[in-house]
């Protein structure tokens, strides 16, 4: 993942909530460039490249994560504490965690990654029934927790 143009440096990431674009699909889709304000997030004329991240411009406002038709935005917030990151993910299933949930957080494959907390769910009717997820989890795992395994327990 760490070569795809949506990828924010390891210095960014020290920095406060950034996107993390992890498409990997060059198909014809834009929505998360539309999406942003701050026009972070760019796909071009050739509309089937895979979206770039100006990580410098994106303020982590987390927009564009609804936007992606593909779930494949995330918003990472390194150093959330001293220990502990935020990662904030597309959630379409019900019903919603509550915050303050223990969860077991995924990776990409949906394997079993670490314990969670959540911290915040955000579903909004302008997100169109995607809701927002957001975990905390220990820092080592930022990279690698992309969501949450609801069947195998709370």
């Amino acid at each position: 993942m760490e070569h795809t143009p949506g990828i924010p440096t390891p210095e960014r990431l020290e920095r406060g909530p950034v996107a993390c674009i992890e498409c990997v699909q060059c198909i014809p889709c834009n929505p998360c460039e539309t999406a942003c304000p701050q026009k972070a997030i760019t796909v071009g004329a050739e509309i089937t490249a895979l979206p770039r991240l100006d990580a410098d411009k994106c303020n982590g406002c987390g927009i564009c994560i609804t936007r992606c038709p593909g779930l494949a935005i995330f918003n990472l917030h390194k150093n959330y504490s001293e220990t502990t990151s935020l990662v904030s993910f597309p959630y379409e299933y019900v019903p919603l965690p509550e915050p303050g949930a223990s969860v077991r957080c995924t990776n990409r494959d949906g394997a079993f990654v670490t314990q969670g907390t959540v911290h915040s769910v955000r579903n909004v009717p302008a997100f169109d029934h995607t809701a927002v997820v957001t975990v905390e989890i220990p820092k080592e795992y930022l990279m690698d927790v992309r969501g949450i395994d609801r069947k195998g327990g709370q």
